[in-house]
């Protein structure tokens, strides 16, 4: 928890020690750390130089703990002006950036990234960077980076940033296909189904985009496009595939429940599977259901829709906003 103010893990352990006892000598400390004493010495020196312990006058070999409430507050006083600092360095540096690409050149609109390491790092960042929105189209393809569920994401949904995701129905028969879009939707992110994606694409902000470049079997590559006519092409195909897909609807699975004429989130779950395309065997597998109960769930909506074919109950479940477009 301290590491953000340059702490390691055995340095915060053996300050958290120190304050628990007050003082304590280095084999004492050491003992109760399971480290040795050399170490044990090294950490305290480095709680000295942040000012957090600090050896005894009348005692030779004895540390006391700095009060946290004074120490840790300086540090994190520290942290927060240099934080401020850098935050204005970035700010003067856009600025400058921007005055000088105010009439960008063709070549600077576009950049190549290739590697493995340094596509998935360009994910993260742009994701990590996004403010506002983040739109993806995601396939079931091997790729790089997971399309649903990362670091970078997790952060960006954190800080407020709505998601935005389009998946292939394959994604979904992925073996973590379910658990990945249970978790996104979890998070607040908006998550849509279709037969096939045009291609892997994310946009952050509608101001950078990234799709992939090379064939399969190549180099992993991908090109990153910033705001220009291109990028409007590209969050053009986005809400065109968006508006097409249809919203994917999870929740946790359970044993049937009364609802009193309208179906429960296990129903809802299997209709919202089963329109994405997925069979009743594999919706079954993926909710953990037996086939004949997905096939006995399905029976009874057809009832309650007072329908006789699949076909008539997915446009009953439209229009009695089960599921939504």
């Amino acid at each position: 928890m301290l590491n953000a103010i340059g702490l390691d893990e055995g340095q915060e352990s053996a300050y958290r020690v120190l304050v628990a006892l007050g003082a304590a000598e280095v084999p004492d400390l050491a003992h109760r750390l399971t480290l040795p004493v050399p170490q044990t010495e090294r950490a305290l020196r480095h709680l000295e130089r942040h000012g957090l312990a600090a050896q005894s006058s009348t005692r030779p070999g004895r540390w006391v703990a700095a009060p946290p409430g004074v120490a840790l507050g300086a540090l994190l006083t520290q942290q927060r002006h240099e934080l401020e600092q850098a935050e204005l360095a970035a700010a003067l540096l856009a600025q400058e950036y921007r005055a000088e690409a105010a009439e960008p050149a063709v070549h600077d609109l576009v950049e190549v990234v290739t590697g493995a390491s340094a596509v998935a790092h360009r994910f993260h960042q742009l994701q990590l960077g996004a403010a506002e929105e983040v739109c993806a189209l995601v396939s079931g393809r091997p790729q790089v980076v997971t399309g649903m569920e990362n670091e970078a994401e997790e952060r960006a949904a954190v800080r407020g940033v709505a998601y935005r995701v389009v998946i292939e129905r394959e994604v979904l028969a992925l073996p973590t296909g379910i658990r990945e879009a249970s978790t996104a939707l979890a998070r607040g992110e908006q998550v849509r189904v279709t037969g096939e994606v045009p291609t892997k694409l994310v946009i952050a902000d509608r101001s950078l985009a990234m799709v992939p470049l090379t064939a399969r079997g190549a180099e992993p590559a991908a090109l990153v496009v910033h705001a220009s006519g291109l990028l409007e092409s590209l969050m053009g195909l986005f809400e065109a595939v968006w508006r097409e897909a249809l919203p994917l609807r999870l929740g946790a699975t359970g044993a049937a429940e009364e609802s009193g004429g309208v179906p429960d989130t296990t129903d809802l779950e299997i209709l919202t599977l089963l329109l994405a395309g997925m069979t009743d065997a594999s919706v079954a597998k993926h909710l953990e259901l037996g086939l004949r109960t997905v096939q006995r769930r399905v029976k009874g909506l057809m009832e309650l829709s007072g329908v006789t074919t699949r076909l008539q109950l997915g446009w009953h479940a439209y229009e009695r906003g089960w599921v939504a477009r």
